[in-house]
C-alpha cells in the first residue's frame, strides 16, 4: 500500500503530539490503543489500529518510566505496528524495534535536557527571563522529536530501514546511552526522595525494595500492595485527625 505525502505528515505529527502529551498535558496519556486506532483511520484501517494497539498495551501493563528511567515506547510501537501492518501486511514486531530505538532517543533527550536546565537557571538568575522561557520550550521539542523521527523514517523508507540503523550503531555510543539511561533513574529517584518523607515512612521503602529485588515482583503488584499501605496510613491519620477535633471541641466546652 502506497500513502499519500499529507498521511505521511499528519501521522508524523500525531507521533510528535503524543509524546508532549504524554509528558506535558496528560490529556491522553500512554494510551497505545487510542493513538494505534488513530493511525488506522488515517491509513483507512481503524480495526487494524484497534488490534495492534490492544496487543501492544496487554504487553505495557505494569511498565513505567520512573525517576527518569526509559523503557520501550509502547504507543510508539503501537503505531508504528499499525502503519506497518496496513502498508506492508508484517506484524507489529517491527513497532517494537522501533519502540526500543525510541528509548535510546529518549536517553539522549533526557541527556540534553540537562544541560537546558543548567542554562536555564543561569538565565535566571541574570534576570534574562525571556530568554529562560525561550529554552523551555527547547524540552517538548527534543522529546516530540523522539517520537516523530522514528515514525516518519518508517513511514517513507520502511521499517527494515530501522533496523539497518540499530544495527550499524557503534557499540560504544549504545553502551555509553545504556550508562546514562541507568544513572538518570538514581538521579531522578534521588531527587524525589528529597520531596518525600522517606525518613517517616522508611519501612514502606525497604519493603518495597526487598518486593522488587529479592522476590522479583514487577512494578504493578508492588503498587498495588503500596496503595493498600497508603490507604492504611490515611485511615489513621484521619482517624487521628477527628479524635484531635473532637478533643479541642470538647475542651473548649469545658473551658466555657
Amino acid at each position: 500500500m502506497q500513502i499519500a505525502v499529507w498521511q505521511i505528515v499528519v501521522i508524523t505529527l500525531l507521533a510528535f503530539i503524543y509524546r508532549v502529551d504524554r509528558l506535558g498535558t496528560q490529556v491522553c496519556g500512554h494510551n497505545a490503543v487510542l493513538y494505534a486506532w488513530l493511525v488506522g483511520l488515517i491509513l483507512g484501517d481503524g480495526m487494524t489500529g484497534l488490534i495492534v494497539g490492544a496487543s501492544v498495551q496487554l504487553m505495557s501493563l505494569g511498565v513505567a518510566a520512573l525517576a527518569g528511567s526509559s523503557v520501550p515506547d509502547y504507543p510508539l510501537a503501537g503505531m508504528v505496528g499499525t502503519a506497518v501492518c496496513i502498508m506492508t501486511g508484517q506484524d507489529e514486531g517491527v513497532g517494537l524495534a522501533v519502540g526500543t530505538m525510541g528509548v535510546q532517543l529518549d536517553v539522549l533527550a533526557k541527556t540534553a535536557n540537562v544541560f537546558m536546565a543548567h542554562k536555564q537557571l543561569e538565565y535566571a538568575q541574570d534576570g534574562q527571563y525571556e530568554k529562560m522561557k525561550a529554552v523551555t520550550l527547547v524540552g517538548p521539542v527534543l522529546f516530540g522529536l523522539t517520537d516523530a523521527i522514528p515514525m516518519l523514517i518508517v513511514l517513507a523508507f520502511g521499517g527494515d530501514v530501522v533496523n539497518a540503523i540499530l544495527s550499524v550503531v557503534p557499540a560504544w555510543f549504545t553502551k555509553g546511552l545504556s550508562l546514562a539511561g541507568g544513572l538518570l533513574p538514581v538521579i531522578g529517584m534521588g531527587a524525589l526522595l528529597t520531596y518525600m518523607p522517606a525518613k517517616q515512612y522508611f519501612s514502606f521503602l525497604a519493603i518495597g525494595f526487598v518486593l522488587s529485588a529479592y522476590l522479583g515482583l514487577s512494578i504493578l503488584p508492588v503498587a498495588i500492595l503500596g496503595g493498600a499501605a497508603a490507604y492504611e496510613v490515611y485511615k489513621n491519620l484521619t482517624s487521628r485527625i477527628a479524635e484531635e477535633s473532637i478533643a479541642t471541641a470538647e475542651g473548649g466546652l469545658e473551658d466555657e
